[in-house]
């Protein structure tokens, strides 16, 4: 059976993720910063113990992500979703940025994505399918900015959109495809109740995307429907 390792499966979308691929027979390998804390995944992983397996992870830590990494070295994982993430201040004055905060934000956003895709490569390109999706954000596209709020999120997307194209460069060579994707407004703890689509809509529709990208799309920036999303 194809396997998917998802990060940020304790929640929202990571959750969603693991949920309909753990139904659907896929080998799961869902991590999460607090496994202990994560109920809704524990019960996702007993309804389906043969297909979900729980990883503790935590994106910005080295050892963290290296220790699941060597646990399963000798796992080929069809699809990597980083899907991990902070949506940080959504305020932002200038004059009175939060550089804290804003740091925060990049390190789960863009180092620890990053991180993920780098130390899990081998694992995908021995893979049948060859897949890495980056979840992303329309707030990442400098072309169609309006960018008087949320800084440090809209940055931190910008910037795992380039490192992104540059994994997706560097595996070119060994067939690995690397996309980022937009799930759209969801109705997570990150999107809030008034957003436009449930988490179950919003995942399969991804999935779906997930069925069609060949070599000749790596590198790109895809909205949840398929479509291309202007850098």
């Amino acid at each position: 059976m194809p396997s998917v390792l998802i990060t940020g499966a304790n929640r929202g979308l990571g959750l969603e993720f693991t949920r309909q691929y753990g139904a659907d027979g896929w080998r799961v390998f869902a991590c999460c910063r607090n496994p202990g804390e994560a109920n809704e995944l524990a019960e996702i992983a007993a309804n389906h113990p043969n297909e979900v397996c729980i990883h503790e992870m935590e994106v910005t830590d080295p050892v963290s992500v290296n220790t699941v990494a060597e646990a399963l070295r000798n796992e080929a994982i069809d699809l990597l979703i980083s899907n991990a993430g902070v949506l940080g201040s959504r305020n932002w004055e200038l004059g009175k940025t939060d550089y804290d905060s804003w740091g925060e934000t990049l390190e789960v956003n863009v180092l620890g994505a990053a991180r993920v895709l780098e130390s899990f490569s081998d694992h995908v390109a021995r893979s049948e399918r060859r897949q890495m999706v980056t979840i992303s954000s329309k707030l990442g596209s400098i072309a169609l900015a309006k960018a008087t709020s949320n800084l440090a999120y809209r940055t931190s997307k910008a910037a795992v959109n380039m490192a992104v194209k540059c994994v997706a460069d560097a595996l070119e060579r060994r067939g690995v495809i690397c996309v980022t994707v937009i799930p759209r407004w969801v109705q997570t703890d990150m999107g809030g109740a008034n957003a436009d689509l449930t988490p179950g809509e919003s995942v399969g529709n991804m999935r779906r995307l997930f069925k069609t990208p060949g070599l000749e799309h790596t590198g790109r920036f895809f909205n949840h429907d398929g479509t291309e999303h202007p850098w």
